[in-house]
């Protein structure tokens, strides 16, 4: 008896939350466009093109949808995807439809899942109303412009049971992965502190005012920020190739707090085991205008700064642990037990951590998720119904900490936390630091 993948998986959510495990043989099976994971793809910036072509190379996932507010770059996303599939016909349509309004990708009940790539103040609400309408979510990391929006997402999350991984792929790059094992197995005894590397926080946005071109809706630009006139700094015009700077606006994002902090500290709360928790303080630098050097401290007294440096820096009372993008060291006792940072380093990075993984992870006690490819893992998840290895916990708990880390450098005042309620101490902070202002009619 044949039966197709839609009526399987409204099978499966009737039968409620037991894991479904599927033999290997089934995923290398060839796929029937009819069994394929409808996906639409909302935001045709950089990163949206980008993820864009990493579905349309998975046999599983088949773009059917594509949104952008803005009409040239929604018209090239729609040309590279039609292309593709008119060259491949076996793989799907080559119709793919564009939209300037995510609302009418929302309302298909064909589209099974959507990648929200759009800037940060949009993806809370767009995810928020593809789980309500059914769909899963891959999303751009940080996961939410705000905490409130986290723990929105949060309970959509647990309240739909819809699959939603955040963008985070360095867990899915194995020199992370085994640099967080190591941490975690003992491997360089009792961690004292971890340093993190990346740009500072956001500022107030001051743009001046430009014309506004046609072909660019700004209002569903703006969406929940504040009104305020077009900037083509905020929205370049064309297919830009670069990633705008939208994000060093505190009304779109948060710096490169909220960028690369994102990944960083991510790598930081996995390392030290801390995916359903947090810092308990959250402490600024005493200079007056401060973009490095916030702590950020557990309450076992480990330390977490913001500093110029390697990437993640572990350091530990045996040794260390260093981890980058294409770079890993492994320390102990002073001495360089192995690693590849690059040019004049001999191996490779994948020797490196092979090595380490062989000699120092043969039986280790702590094993932590392994995914080899960020988008396999999401569509694995959409179809097993498990949790993806960046869930909303783990997502928003790691955005919360760069949200928190900011407002430390905004108002430049010790931030209290609770991480168990995900809410400020009694007696800290305004409840305006968690949240913002929405513009109607986009409230969160």
């Amino acid at each position: 008896m044949t039966i197709s993948r839609r009526k399987f998986m409204t099978q499966l959510s009737v039968l409620g939350a037991a894991p479904l495990i599927l033999p290997s043989r089934i995923w290398s099976a060839e796929h029937k466009p009819n069994d394929r994971i409808n996906m639409a793809i909302i935001g045709a910036g950089k990163q949206g093109r980008h993820l864009m072509q990493a579905f349309l190379n998975h046999k599983r996932a088949r773009v059917v949808a594509v949104c952008d507010v803005d009409r040239t770059r929604r018209d090239d996303i729609q040309r590279i995807a039609s292309e593709f599939y008119a060259s491949r016909p076996q793989a799907g349509s080559a119709d793919v439809a564009a939209y300037n309004d995510f609302r009418e990708i929302i309302d298909r009940s064909d589209i099974d899942a959507v990648c929200v790539t759009t800037p940060d103040h949009w993806h809370a609400y767009i995810a928020i109303a593809a789980m309500k309408a059914g769909k899963d979510v891959y999303c751009e990391k940080p996961l939410a412009h705000n905490i409130h929006e986290i723990k929105e997402m949060m309970a959509v999350v647990k309240k739909t049971g819809r699959v939603l991984q955040t963008g985070s792929m360095q867990r899915s790059m194995s020199e992370f992965r085994v640099a967080c094992e190591l941490v975690r197995n003992g491997a360089i005894g009792k961690i004292s502190r971890v340093e993190c590397s990346f740009g500072g926080p956001a500022v107030p946005c001051d743009l001046p005012e430009e014309s506004l071109e046609p072909g660019l809706d700004w209002d569903m630009w703006l969406g929940p920020a504040p009104l305020r006139p077009y900037s083509s700094v905020l929205s370049p015009r064309g297919i830009h190739t670069h990633f705008p700077d939208w994000r060093e606006y505190r009304e779109y994002g948060g710096g490169m707090v909220t960028d690369w902090g994102a990944h960083h500290l991510d790598i930081a709360q996995w390392g030290l085991g801390m995916d359903n928790s947090g810092p308990v303080e959250i402490i600024p630098p005493d200079e007056e205008d401060p973009r490095v050097g916030g702590v950020m401290v557990y309450d076992n007294g480990i330390r977490v700064i913001h500093q110029k440096g390697f990437g993640v820096h572990f350091y530990g009372s045996d040794g260390e642990v260093k981890v980058n993008r294409g770079k890993f060291e492994f320390w102990l006792g002073g001495e360089k037990i192995a690693g590849f940072s690059g040019k004049g380093d001999e191996g490779s990075l994948g020797a490196a951590v092979s090595f380490v993984e062989k000699e120092y992870l043969a039986d280790p006690k702590v094993k932590l998720y392994v995914s080899a490819d960020h988008v396999r893992n999401f569509l694995d998840c959409v179809e097993s119904r498990e949790k993806p290895i960046t869930d909303v916990e783990v997502g928003g708990r790691s955005a919360t900490v760069c949200h928190l880390l900011n407002q430390a450098y905004y108002n430049r005042e010790t931030v209290k936390w609770q991480p168990k309620k995900m809410r400020l101490a009694r007696g800290c902070g305004k409840e305006e630091w968690v949240t913002r202002e929405f513009r109607d009619p986009w409230k969160v």
